[in-house]
């Protein structure tokens, strides 16, 4: 199955590990957002993605989002159920409802103004 050794990235900006096979379990309706960070070791991009993250990790917390993630070279199955074309990819979730997704690496700004779009609630939008 590959190289399952954690990434020291993940030490400093946890996410929790899911597998294909859990991910339904994982994407519980609470309210919460959760981000899947789908990734591959050895990924040049992946490798930007999370220096940029680390660079100033508090813009990427908040306190009603989830991260997940999943390197896809060791789980396939989580590529090819999201069609993937290319890693780093970030998808959103609420509850199981898949709300948009991240492909490749826009940047810190960019990442960040899209998730504060998906944080608003849909009821507040329509209201």
């Amino acid at each position: 199955m590959g190289d399952t050794t954690i990434p020291r990235f993940f030490w400093t900006f946890p996410m929790q590990l899911v597998r294909e096979a859990r991910l339904d379990e994982a994407l519980i309706d609470d309210g919460r957002l959760r981000i899947l960070f789908l990734w591959g070791k050895d990924c040049p991009n992946c490798d930007i993605a999370k220096g940029q993250i680390l660079l100033a990790p508090e813009r990427f917390r908040w306190p009603d989002v989830s991260w997940l993630h999943d390197n896809v070279y060791e789980d396939p199955r989580m590529g090819t159920r999201f069609g993937l074309h290319g890693i780093p990819a970030f998808l959103v979730f609420r509850g199981a409802r898949k709300l948009g997704r991240i492909g490749q690496w826009p940047g810190p700004d960019a990442f960040v103004a899209t998730i504060e779009k998906l944080r608003i609630p849909e009821a507040a939008i329509a209201g």
